[in-house]
């Protein structure tokens, strides 16, 4: 198995966009805490995102939408301390952007002055244009996110395939181009025909994440837990899953035990 050898140089969104225009794919994951995003960091991937998605595998929510403000900015600054390379965007949460631009402004403002922060991300298209505006002009990147939104589950209310349909097609493409228009440096889309996806790849300049979205777009993005294999109950087709950690734990927590009770730890070479 080969192991990839990360380049010192860190990565901007300047640098993003020199990636796509080179053909080079961008690797993406997920991070919310400053050990893993440490060897994450260290491992050489491009952008860590400190996604919405700790609402459900760090407090184990159902949806994205509880978790607030103040702790996407906790979780941003563990990640932000533990990273020297990879490019750190943030998820607005919901209710800190939509329907008012300068609730977004300020949302956004806040991640970048107490969390340290590269870059924030919202989800949607021409609904939040003035949000996306407005955080531009204090000079904060913004990625935008379309396709399935998880923020607008109870409005789609399922996690399906989006963009199937002619009408919805076109307005994703609508949207990408909108988004790119306004000044958005990347955008992620999820959940969406393969097709479709290298179809906006293609029409805009800069560079498409895509999770569900196939492998003509200019990078991927994935959710840690999901392919570390620690949270095993999800298992979408795209997600591939590259190591077992659940079974590696579970086994290690499981030998400590035996030990432990056993007194056979510690052992005289591991006491003062």
């Amino acid at each position: 198995m080969s192991v990839h050898k990360p380049e010192l140089k860190k990565v901007t969104t300047h640098r993003l966009l020199e990636m796509k225009q080179k053909g080079e794919k961008i690797a993406m994951l997920t991070a919310y805490d400053y050990s893993m995003a440490r060897l994450l960091d260290g491992a050489g991937i491009d952008i860590l995102l400190v996604g919405d998605s700790a609402s459900n595998v760090m407090a184990g929510h159902e949806t994205t939408l509880p978790i607030t403000l103040d702790q996407m900015i906790y979780h941003a600054s563990s990640v932000i301390r533990a990273v020297e390379r990879a490019l750190v965007v943030v998820d607005l949460p919901f209710g800190s952007y939509q329907g008012d631009s300068g609730e977004a402004l300020r949302s956004s403002i806040r991640i970048m002055k107490e969390a340290g922060a590269h870059a924030v991300k919202l989800e949607g298209g021409a609904e939040i244009k003035d949000s996306i505006a407005r955080i531009l002009t204090a000079g904060v990147p913004v990625m935008g996110h379309l396709g399935l939104t998880p923020q607008s589950i109870y409005k789609f209310g399922t996690y399906t395939v989006r963009a199937k349909e002619e009408e919805e097609a076109q307005k994703l493409i609508e949207d990408a181009k909108l988004l790119e228009e306004v000044g958005c440096f990347a955008i992620v889309l999820e959940k969406i025909p393969a097709k479709l996806a290298a179809k906006v790849a293609a029409s805009i300049q800069i560079p498409v994440i895509g999770i569900g979205a196939g492998q003509n777009v200019d990078g991927q993005v994935l959710v840690m837990q999901d392919m570390l294999g620690i949270t095993q109950d999800f298992k979408p087709r795209f997600l591939r899953m590259y190591a077992d950690l659940q079974k590696i734990i579970t086994d290690a927590v499981s030998n400590y035990i035996t030990d432990v009770k056993s007194n056979d730890f510690p052992n005289e070479q591991e006491q003062y």
